[in-house]
């Protein structure tokens, strides 16, 4: 099995969430043969979409300026590990009500026309084959759910929308608010349950 883990944490690898989704990897490797790629993206050096990123995307390679090249092939990268993956574990806490920037910067490099998805006669296809997603959310305060959480629709559509079918999220809610022991130990027996 090969995964690729991810974390977006602003505390790094002592946020919870990153804790979480250490937990799942640890889970999943357990007792297999299996290969983990890991990547913090705060530690990444790549920016936000830009309009000469975005036109980059679409240009051959010998069109390309070299800040566009540096991005196509980070992208291109990004594309790759996912396509070699079986299993993604992303760690995306909830801050303001969305995801983290880095994770939305990320996946503007993943989601590529004609590489990750392609446009067909009926629609949208997804081109990746990633078989599982496991989403690790921590929050706050209660948003799974409710109108507060934009984070979690937008994740699974936009992995959907790649080709990433099965997403499960595991929470840890209500961290602010005197309940973050209990949020935790909800989400590591969720966890122990994973198969």
């Amino acid at each position: 099995m090969k995964i690729v883990h991810i974390d977006s944490s602003i505390a790094g690898h002592e946020g919870t969430s990153s804790i979480l989704a250490k937990s799942v990897v640890d889970k999943l490797v357990s007792g297999q043969n299996t290969q983990v790629h890991y990547r913090d993206l705060n530690q990444e050096n790549f920016g936000h979409l830009t309009d000469e990123i975005f036109s980059g995307f679409r240009l051959e390679a010998a069109e390309r300026n070299d800040v566009q090249q540096a991005a196509a092939k980070r992208s291109e990268i990004y594309i790759e590990e996912l396509r070699d993956a079986d299993v993604l574990v992303l760690a995306a806490p909830m801050y303001n009500f969305s995801t983290p920037s880095t994770v939305k910067a990320w996946i503007d490099h993943v989601a590529r026309a004609g590489i990750s998805f392609a446009y067909r006669e009926n629609g949208p296809v997804g081109l990746l084959n990633v078989k599982k997603a496991y989403v690790v959310s921590t929050r706050g305060g209660q948003y799974a759910g409710s109108g507060f959480d934009h984070m979690s629709p937008w994740i699974e559509q936009v992995l959907k929308f790649v080709g990433i079918q099965d997403v499960e999220f595991i929470y840890a809610e209500g961290m602010a608010g005197g309940n973050a022991e209990q949020s935790v130990q909800v989400a590591n027996q969720q966890i122990a349950e994973l198969s």
